[in-house]
């Protein structure tokens, strides 16, 4: 059964995208969420085959209804992907779907001969701490440095290190922040709700532009909103949007995605593989959240970092807990995962330089940590009531609300990856490096040092500036 957090995301998301009806993977668990009633295929007569093997499969079935196999909506060619209708997206319910089931398990045989998969669910690719979220913004003190602390150093335009933030949008008055003083980009489309209060996961773009600025000044960030909706897309399109995002401006050296999904495979998203084949032909380096189920199963796309043909293209960056030493509980961790960055409490910019702006929790805190850990991590503290626990738990407790006035403290894999994108690039400019990959090579070879996470000593990567948080639990409220 998945646990309440999951299914609070599962009804945010499904909100967000209306049209769409969603079921849980494989069967009512946390591991991902998917489009009903639909799957992928490559295009051309792969697609072909994926249709005639499903129809013939149905025609024997007299549960499943061969004639509702065909094309659903435009091919993109440039993504190489067709999505294919396999039965009605009505039935069921969000513990699974029928025929997607089926519909995999009739490709299984022709699989097996080909030797590569030919058909995916049309997976749910979210912001890492939507659909397995760290935790909520907490507002942070403006008297005192952000963490980590702006490092010194010149910006220079002639040298900068392109840096492309891959999430939600900037918010209107990110200028107000110091270090994103040479950032630029997508605006968020919208930050609050017809109330003034501001909307889930606003600000998170713009958070993690303000950490790459802070550790690497020599940068130019430049953040692309493709990820604007509740920080969520269907793998159909995920890599139309990625591409999009690097069309407009140009391939930047270093791409900070922190978004994926798991999906049950070892090889990748289908979705994705277009894109990922053309970023290891570009020469551009990938920095992706390793995802915060507290999970060793593969997120994609960080996992790509674990296939030979993208070793070298692609990090991956599971998160520290705020003492620096051990993993955080939700870091999901694994061989797939490169290396841990301080991803727990970290401070930075959100909104309300301009004018305070209210939030109010979507999910209530845990008596105790939800994946069995005993130190104060983030499922515990700072103790708050959310809207959608309170509306699942049918209490009459009345949420929390909170006021951002521009700093705040937020944790999850989201914001590992954005420490670990910026060491590259201040590593570039301080070796006077121009290849990313190279960066990454020699990061990973010499300034890397160890962590514990989960009994295993990794690598990771601690920015000067960082300072640790304690970890110790906080005495009793009064």
């Amino acid at each position: 059964m998945a646990p309440q957090r999951f299914h609070e995301q599962f009804d945010q998301i499904q909100r967000s995208m209306p049209d769409v009806p969603l079921a849980m993977g494989p069967d009512d668990s946390a591991e991902f969420l998917y489009e009903k009633g639909h799957v992928l295929a490559r295009d051309g007569a792969e697609a072909h085959l994926v249709e005639d093997t499903v129809r013939a499969h149905f025609a024997a079935a007299p549960d499943l209804a061969a004639d509702q196999v065909r094309r659903a909506g435009p091919r993109t060619n440039r993504t190489g992907v067709t999505r294919i209708r396999v039965g009605d997206p009505g039935h069921g319910d969000r513990a699974g779907d029928h025929a997607v089931t089926h519909a995999l398990r009739a490709l299984r045989e022709a699989e097996g001969r080909r030797g590569h998969r030919l058909v995916s669910r049309n997976h749910v690719v979210s912001v890492a701490v939507n659909a397995c979220p760290g935790d909520e913004p907490v507002p942070a003190p403006l008297t005192g440095p952000p963490n980590p602390a702006p490092a010194e150093g010149p910006y220079d335009p002639g040298t900068a290190v392109g840096v492309l933030v891959i999430d939600t949008g900037l918010v209107h008055d990110y200028r107000s922040y110091p270090p994103l003083a040479h950032t630029r980009g997508d605006a968020q489309v919208r930050e609050t709700d017809d109330r003034g209060v501001l909307r889930q996961y606003v600000g998170h773009g713009t958070f993690i532009a303000g950490i790459v600025a802070a550790v690497a000044p020599n940068t130019d960030v430049t953040v692309s909103n493709a990820l604007d909706d509740a920080g969520a897309v269907l793998e159909s399109e995920f890599g139309a949007r990625l591409f999009e995002a690097v069309d407009r401006d140009g391939w930047p050296d270093i791409i900070s995605l922190s978004a994926g999904t798991p999906n049950g495979r070892p090889d990748g998203l289908l979705g994705a593989d277009a894109f990922m084949r053309e970023l290891r032909d570009r020469g551009s380096l990938l920095v992706a959240a390793a995802g915060n189920n507290s999970s060793a199963a593969p997120f994609w796309p960080a996992a790509y970092a674990a296939l030979p043909d993208y070793a070298d293209c692609v990090l991956s960056v599971g998160a520290l807990r705020g003492d620096g030493e051990f993993g955080a509980c939700f870091s999901n961790h694994g061989l797939w995962v490169n290396v841990y960055a301080p991803g727990e409490r970290l401070t930075s910019a959100l909104t309300g330089f301009d004018t305070p702006v209210p939030y109010v929790y979507q999910h209530s805190t845990y008596d105790a940590c939800r994946f069995g850990f005993t130190y104060a991590c983030t499922c515990q503290y700072p103790r708050h009531t959310g809207v959608l626990s309170e509306a699942r738990q049918d209490t009459s407790g009345k949420p929390d609300q909170v006021m951002f006035e521009g700093v705040a403290q937020w944790s999850g894999t989201s914001f590992a990856t954005p420490v670990a994108a910026a060491l590259v690039a201040a590593h570039m400019t301080a070796h006077k490096e121009r290849d990313p990959r190279a960066a990454r090579a020699q990061l990973l070879r010499t300034e890397t040092g160890y962590a514990e996470v989960r009994g295993a000593h990794v690598p990771a990567l601690r920015p000067p500036t960082w300072r640790p948080v304690s970890v110790l639990r906080p005495g009793p409220r009064t």
